[in-house]
């Protein structure tokens, strides 16, 4: 069982590479196979098709977006509230600034989504993981009387689109100071309603 396991791990991390540097139509299973090396037949025992393949490794990437955004609002008082609205950015931004095969496998979904409106919805969802993560947290802070309860709604909106540009910027390769960015957004966001007391 231990090996089935090992060579399904194996799988998925050479796919993750090996797709980020040449796409997914210049990567064949076989290839993959051979860099790894097992033979062809053998991928089929864990995935039919390198389509399943695809499928299995966007949803890996799914929930690793999701595990990264996560925040546990019962750990989020008034005196932390501002600094995890940063790190909620921040640990983002980090963790796709450290891995430029996200950025370049990610790409491609973008453009697998054109044409594919299976892939096209699964990325409105991961949005839409970002407008509820961030609508949840500014709910929670004024629950909490970290801020006041004005246009929570589109602030919480603004905090998600800046979040999604600044993730869609780092996938160009660009070279800017995005955790200043993302401080600098939550900061504009928060002026004016956070609570005197705090």
């Amino acid at each position: 069982m231990r090996n089935k396991e090992l060579t399904y791990k194996q799988i998925i991390e050479t796919a993750y590479v090996m797709f980020s540097e040449k796409g997914f139509d210049q990567t064949s299973l076989s290839s993959i196979a051979s860099e790894i090396g097992i033979s062809k037949p053998a991928i089929y025992y864990y995935f039919k098709s390198k389509d399943e393949l695809i499928k299995s490794l966007f949803e890996i990437i799914a929930k690793e977006i999701q595990s990264i955004t996560f925040m546990d609002l019962e750990t989020i008082t008034p005196a932390n509230f501002k600094q995890n609205l940063y790190l909620l950015g921040e640990n983002t931004i980090k963790h796709q600034e450290k891995d430029h095969h996200f950025n370049h496998l990610f790409n491609q979904y973008m453009l697998l989504s054109t044409r594919d409106k299976d892939y096209s919805e699964r990325l409105v969802k991961i949005q839409q993981h970002f407008l509820n993560t961030f609508h949840d947290m500014l709910t929670h802070g004024v629950k909490i009387k970290a801020i006041k309860d004005e246009n929570i709604l589109i602030k919480s909106q603004l905090l998600a689109l800046v979040f999604d540009n600044i993730t869609n910027f780092i996938l160009t390769d660009m070279t800017l100071d995005f955790i200043k960015i993302w401080r600098e957004a939550v900061d504009s966001v928060l002026n004016g309603i956070v609570n005197d007391e705090q």
